[in-house]
Parts: structure tokens; C-alpha cells; sequence
């Protein structure tokens, strides 16, 4: 999310999520901290989408409950964000605008012109936005790709014309500035699909993100040339595919995609099948299917699968247990590491010199990556002569001040993420996370202790309830342990005349974090529970 402010006017580009990683257990997603935009939401003139990736769109649900606010986008981001708001009641009455390559767009002080760029999805865009400070020229997400399956290329000859006119500020796409020379053409995926298709003997199930239409047409294109019909599992993926068929973005021929129920009345080597699940979210169709928890997806020895994705940082293992799973039920598997299946709809370091030396750019700020990708887009820059206090690397919250007389560093606004468990939305911060990890990591003990009111002895418990420790044995063996050490430890308590339940909670605390981490070396939750009778 990348938030301009102009003449105290203010326009959103983008509204992404990010996936949880595995020390952060329960979180569902993660979407940015809009502190800043609330305290200043009657500014806010709309939100501007570069394109229809999750990290992009996937928060404007949790936004627009907060911000109601016109949201600007090409058709078929417009598509996959009206799906999006379906699911979530009381959206439906946004203002979608829809935008288009080639366009312009006056909202107060800023002058839009969007830009065709070629990406993993399609209808992507990039923009110069006009201001009274300056120019500013944003890429979005792109690659240089010459044989783009819909043949839309990325407008080089705009940003070239902009780079003529003067950019005072660039901002651009650093996720593969890592990578030397080109990122392939997304056509080569459809070679590999051919041979993978044309080889296999029985079923083929194919699962990629559920926006990507550029593999969704591949996989049509390839299933019809081996003549076998298609099937859909997953309700995004399904809802995407109807959505860019009706919009003329992804062509399938009639009789090809199947009812699903009409999908296990074909033999099996005649179908092809698309699915969600390519980064193993653990309730997705193939996720379930590779552990035999499907019934509509049974997977064995006859069938072929293909994980058209990368591995999203932070989803390694997730993945590779699914990949294992699907070897365990007989499967042959395709996936990055070993197949060609996939390629990357970022700009690798070749491209991005090109757009640079495009562009030339007064000033830079590298965006789109973690903080290593953005350190090495800066250092690409610098290497093509930009110099080095012209270029500016931003974390979450920073913000820089574009006038007629340069950049300058600005103060720091609020920032950072919310964490989305279910349906709460920032109820669960840093504590609570620590807890989940903590119980995780070490289990937890639950200690009961009834004192008399009047005399302070015990005449309930101590009653000791382990979960996550160990094996059922073990437990009844430390826990028998545990009550006897508790036992000692509140006999000499009461006798001393303590009988305070907050500090008899504390001494129980105490004793049993002791007593365990003498016997196991492991530090479980303790949970005291001292009641007065």
C-alpha cells in the first residue's frame, strides 16, 4: 500500500495482504496497519489498483469497511476485487471505476496515466502520476516479455516518452533484482505443460495461484490440443476463470470446461484438472486431496501433478509436506525445483537496467520487495549513475517529501500489520502470538487450588492438567511429581499466613516452572488458578 498526499488531498495505490509465516500460528492473513489513513479518511479521493494479485487487492475488503471510498482499477482487477467484495456483506455499494491502459485519470492534484505492463496476470498496469510537486513514474509489477500469451507487452515507448519528459521520482518492481539476465516468456510454461500433458498416461491435475489467467489459458490451450476436457476445483479459481471468460480475457471452447460432476464420468486419461492449493494452504482442494481428506479429488498412482507456482518465502515447508504427500499416495510430481513449470512475472536485473536507462529518473525509491531486494535495486541504480542521494530506501511507515527542489526524508507516520485470525480483525497482537508460540513450543499446565476462606488451608487440589508435554505415561508420572512439590510448597505458604490468591498464584507459578524445567528442561505455560471457598 503505498499512500500520496498533495494540496492536504490524498490517493491510495494498492491494498495488499501478506501470508502468515510459521511463527505466527492461527493468523489467517496480514493487511496494513491504516491508522494514518482513519485519522484523515475525509481526504482520501479513492484507491488506484496497479492489478489483481492478493498482495495487492487482498486487504481492500478490511480497508473499504473503514474507508468507503471509490476504488479505481481495469476491468479484470475490477472483476477479481468485485468477487472479493461479494463475500463480504455491506461492500456491494462501493463505487468500482474502471480504468484502462492508454487512460487518464484527474482525481484533485493528480494527473493519472496508466500504463500497459506485462505480468503473471492480466490487465496490469503502471502510472505516472502528475502533481504539482512533480512527476512521479511507478512500474507496478512487471517483466519484459516478448511473446506475452495475450500480446500485451509492457509500453516500453511510454516510459521511454515519460523518461524524455522528466521523472522526478521512479518508483519500481524489485522483487527479482536478485535474478541476473531475463525472466523467460510466460509461453515457455506452456511447452512444458505440453510435454507433461502429452506424456502422461492418466489424469493431470494442475494447481497455480486462482488469478493467474496467462496459465489458466495454457492449460486450456494444451488440454485442447491432447484432446482431454477440463475441470475446475475451487471456488476463488472457479469464480476468477468465469469472471475473465466473461470479460474476453481467457478464450475456452465450448464442450471444454466440464460441470464437476460431470468430470469423474470421463476416463481419467482424458481429463485435465485445475485446482487451487499451489502453496499448500492447508484447506485447499489439493493440500486435502494429497492426504486423502478430498472426496471430490482422490489422488493415487495413475495421476500427474503439476504445482505451476514458486514457493512463496515462508511457505517451504508447508509446501514440501504436500509434495511429499502427493509422492506417499504414488503421484508423479512437477514442481519448480525440477521442472520448468513456472516462471516469474517480475523483471529480472536485465530488464530492470532497461526500464532504468528508459526512465532516468531525478530520484528513486526501490519498492516491492524485502529489504535485501530493495538494497540491490538501489545499488543497480547507483551502478547506472544515479547518485547515491538521490536514491531512497523506505521501510514500512517512512515517508519522503517531493518538491520543485528535490526529495527529502520525512518524518515517520503509524504503521505496520494487523493480524486477520478468523473473523477478527486486529484483536490478536504480539502477546497473543507469543502465548500461541509459547503453547506450541512447550505445552501447558493448568494448576487448580481450592483455599477455605477463613483459614487459608487447602481443601481443593492442587488438581495439575498438562497438554502438549508428552506422551500419556510421562504426563501422569511428571504430573504425580508436580502435585507433590505443589503440595510442599502451599503447606508452607498457608502456614507462613499467606493466603493472598494473587500471591499464592505466583509462588504456584514459580514452583511448577522450577519443578519442569528441572525434569525435562522445557518451559510449558503455567496456569495458576487459586479460588477462595
Amino acid at each position: 500500500m503505498l499512500v500520496l498526499e498533495c494540496e492536504d488531498q490524498i490517493v491510495v495505490i494498492d491494498a495488499g495482504l501478506a501470508f502468515p509465516t510459521e511463527d505466527q500460528p492461527g493468523i489467517d492473513l496480514i493487511i496494513p496497519d491504516i491508522t494514518y489513513l482513519l485519522e484523515k479518511r475525509e481526504r482520501i479521493l479513492g484507491i488506484v489498483l496497479t492489478h489483481g494479485h492478493e498482495d495487492h487487492v487482498g486487504a481492500l475488503p478490511y480497508v473499504l469497511r473503514q474507508v468507503p471510498v471509490p476504488v479505481y482499477g481495469t476491468r479484470m482487477t475490477l472483476g477479481i476485487v468485485r468477487n472479493k467484495l461479494e463475500e463480504h456483506p455491506g461492500l456491494q455499494t462501493i463505487p468500482l471505476q474502471e480504468i484502462t491502459a492508454g487512460g487518464h485519470l484527474q482525481l484533485g492534484p493528480f494527473q493519472f496515466e496508466f500504463i500497459q505492463v506485462a505480468h503473471s496476470i492480466v490487465d496490469g498496469v503502471g502510472m505516472a502520476i502528475t502533481t504539482p510537486a512533480g512527476v512521479i513514474l511507478h512500474t507496478g509489477d512487471f517483466k519484459i516479455d516478448q511473446t506475452p500469451v495475450d500480446g500485451r507487452l509492457t509500453d516500453l515507448g511510454k516510459f521511454g516518452r515519460w523518461g524524455n519528459q522528466g521523472v522526478d521520482l521512479f518508483l519500481a518492481d524489485s522483487t527479482n533484482v536478485e535474478r541476473p539476465g531475463y525472466t523467460l516468456s510466460e509461453r515457455e510454461v506452456g511447452e512444458a505443460f505440453d510435454e507433461i500433458i502429452g506424456q502422461a498416461d492418466g489424469r493431470v491435475v494442475i494447481a497455480c495461484f486462482s488469478s493467474n489467467v496467462h496459465r489458466f489459458q495454457q492449460v486450456v490451450n494444451t488440454a485442447l490440443k491432447h484432446q482431454r476436457k477440463l475441470g475446475v476445483l475451487g471456488l476463488s479459481m472457479v469464480k476468477n476463470m468465469r469472471t475473465a471468460q466473461e470479460l474476453g480475457y481467457l478464450d475456452i471452447p465450448a464442450n471444454l470446461w466440464l460441470k464437476w460432476s460431470d468430470v469423474a464420468r470421463e476416463p481419467v486419461h482424458k481429463t485435465v484438472i485445475m485446482t487451487t492449493g499451489s502453496q499448500g494452504e492447508p484447506r485447499s482442494a489439493l493440500a486435502r486431496a494429497a492426504v486423502g481428506e478430498n472426496a471430490d479429488l482422490r489422488l493415487g498412482p495413475a495421476d500427474t501433478v503439476v504445482i505451476s507456482a514458486r514457493m512463496i518465502p515462508g511457505n517451504e515447508r508447508r509446501i514440501g509436506n504436500m509434495i511429499n504427500n502427493l509422492f506417499r499416495a504414488g503421484c508423479r510430481v512437477h514442481y519448480e525445483r525440477v521442472s520448468e513449470i513456472h516462471v516469474s512475472g517480475h523483471a529480472a536485473r536485465e530488464e530492470l537496467k532497461i526500464m532504468h536507462n528508459l526512465v532516468r529518473p531525478r530520484h528513486f525509491i526501490p519498492v516491492h520487495g524485502e529489504m535485501r531486494h530493495l538494497v540491490h535495486h538501489a545499488q543497480l541504480a547507483e551502478e547506472l549513475g544515479l547518485a547515491r542521494e538521490s536514491i531512497y530506501i523506505l521501510e514500512n511507515g517512512q515517508q519522503v517529501e517531493l518538491s520543485q527542489a528535490g526529495v527529502t526524508r520525512g518524518a515517520r507516520v503509524t504503521a505496520g500489520n494487523v493480524f486477520v485470525d478468523g473473523k477478527g480483525v486486529g484483536d490478536v497482537g504480539r502477546v497473543v502470538l507469543r502465548d500461541r508460540q509459547h503453547l506450541a513450543q512447550d505445552g501447558m499446565v493448568l494448576a487448580i487450588v481450592g483455599l477455605d476462606r477463613q483459614s487459608g488451608e487447602v481443601v481443593i487440589g492442587p488438581d495439575l492438567h498438562a497438554r502438549g508435554m508428552a506422551d500419556e505415561e510421562e504426563t501422569a508420572r511428571l504430573t504425580e511429581g508436580a502435585v507433590a512439590k505443589l503440595k510442599e510448597v502451599l503447606k508452607r505458604e498457608t502456614l507462613e499466613g499467606i493466603t493472598d490468591t494473587s500471591v499464592l498464584q505466583d509462588k504456584v507459578r514459580s514452583a511448577l516452572k522450577r519443578y519442569f524445567k528441572n525434569e525435562l528442561m522445557r518451559f510449558p505455560m503455567i496456569i495458576p488458578v487459586v479460588m477462595e471457598i
